[in-house]
């Protein structure tokens, strides 16, 4: 349906499909992702079963189960150390089927529905008499050539895709893309986390692994600078635009340079405390942005998740299990010390991406609508939804505009789910903007120049990936 989750109001629901028809056919920019890039380093590659393909990767998917007591083994997922087995696929496939009512107006209900129809010509309901046939009709489909990603990445007109990838990453992946001719544009990202987080399980094994990977004995805090610079510039001589940081919260923190070796060095005691861990991370947020106004890379921030808020599946199963929980966010105080050395600087961008709504409307917007080198990132997972992001622009236009945002990105894993959240995205905004364009708050000409920079022009420009 070509005016699909549109206001039912007839003159916003006219304007939106034209809105919408005007860049449904834009090529997808994607600066920030999750997907693997092995899948297009070997042109024969192929995704396995479709629970490999859609349910294993997915927590979107395999949380909303858990919640209802469906177990993880039951879904293919094995427990940290747990010899292979042989699941049987076509089982778990059925187990997701007969629950699918779970995911009724969710938009991962959404995603999967329009995923099956745009991408693997499937219409049929998902639910468990359709459960046997759709799978089949998806396994033969995966088993054509032109399902395997490359082909998939050309046909979803994909201009740029980013990965992210670890500091210690020594992206042999790109490499081969690089080197097999292909003339798909992926890149990495450089993300530093597992070793400037020093509260990150197995952080002294990264450690290790950064200081093999950059050439320099990483011992304390200044050979960690001078390591990951030096990653820096190695990821950006393979085609990286930006970096990426999570953290629990905006916390930024100038310390000293004793304050920050004596931390390091109880770090690599293993004598850290919680607090040690929230300012050298804070502290190296502000030393990232140094780096990022000196190198060019767009930075990335994403805070307000605590994660693996479940202990014993995380014991259990380990990380990204879906366990991930928002929480407060405050940016106006905490980001203070890093803005008032780097707020001025004219090649530095900063992106923000938060779980905390509130802080739209009171925080983000005003803080984005003033210093030059923010950004706002798109709804960001829970809220990477149709009501998440028109709450998103009702909160954040008004004061920042709509050049003051990046766009869309996917942030995904599941990758035939990247049109579709795409499509979302470009849908919600052609509605959002429809209803401003019939109340008169902007023209037709506005409309359409708006619709353009939401769907494409934005992400390109903010990532810099002309």
């Amino acid at each position: 349906m070509r005016n699909r989750y549109f206001s039912s109001e007839p003159a916003q629901n006219s304007a939106a499909l034209a809105l919408y028809e005007s860049v449904k056919d834009l090529p997808l920019i994607c600066p920030h992702g999750h997907v693997d890039p092995r899948m297009f380093a070997d042109p024969h590659y192929q995704f396995g079963s479709p629970v490999d393909l859609l349910i294993i990767p997915d927590h979107y998917i395999f949380r909303m189960l858990y919640s209802q007591d469906i177990s993880l083994n039951d879904l293919g997922i094995l427990p940290l150390g747990a010899a292979p087995t042989s699941a049987d696929h076509r089982q778990i496939w059925g187990t997701v089927c007969d629950n699918w009512h779970l995911f009724r107006a969710t938009p991962t209900g959404i995603w999967l529905r329009d995923e099956l129809a745009d991408v693997f010509g499937i219409d049929l309901k998902i639910n468990s008499a359709n459960a046997a046939a759709i799978y089949d009709a998806i396994e033969e489909r995966l088993s054509r050539p032109e399902f395997r990603p490359r082909a998939l990445f050309e046909r979803f007109n994909i201009e740029v895709l980013a990965t992210t990838d670890a500091a210690t990453d020594k992206l042999e992946h790109h490499q081969a893309i690089r080197d097999s001719g292909w003339g798909g544009r992926v890149i990495p990202t450089f993300r530093p986390d597992a070793v400037v987080n020093i509260d990150s399980g197995g952080w002294r094994a990264s450690i290790d692994l950064l200081s093999e990977a950059a050439g320099v004995d990483v011992h304390d805090c200044a050979t960690l600078i001078q390591a990951l610079e030096q990653r820096r510039a190695f990821f950006k001589s393979m085609g990286a635009t930006a970096t990426d940081h999570a953290a629990l919260t905006a916390y930024t923190e100038v310390l000293s340079r004793a304050d920050a070796e004596a931390i390091f060095a109880r770090a690599l005691k293993g004598e850290a405390s919680a607090k040690d861990a929230a300012r050298f991370t804070g502290h190296m947020l502000i030393e990232m942005a140094r780096m990022s106004s000196e190198d060019g890379l767009v930075m990335q921030l994403h805070v307000g998740s605590w994660r693996n808020h479940n202990p014993a599946l995380f014991a259990r199963y380990g990380r990204d299990m879906g366990a991930d929980i928002p929480i407060r966010a405050e940016f106006t105080k905490n980001l203070k010390p890093l803005l008032d050395r780097f707020a001025a600087r004219p090649d530095m961008t900063l992106v923000l991406f938060n779980l905390d709504e509130t802080t739209y409307s009171r925080e983000l917007a005003p803080l984005a609508g003033h210093y030059p080198i923010l950004r706002l990132g798109p709804p960001w997972w829970f809220f990477d939804s149709w009501l998440g992001m028109t709450r998103f622009l009702d909160a954040v236009v008004e004061t920042a505009g709509i050049y003051n945002l990046v766009g869309f990105n996917d942030d995904t894993r599941a990758y035939p789910s990247i049109p579709t959240r795409h499509d979302v995205w470009r849908r919600v905004c052609a509605d959002w903007l429809a209803g401003q364009l019939v109340r008169g708050f902007i023209d037709e000409e506005d409309a359409f120049e708006m619709i353009r920079a939401l769907a494409y022009d934005l992400a390109k420009q903010t990532y810099r990936l002309d």
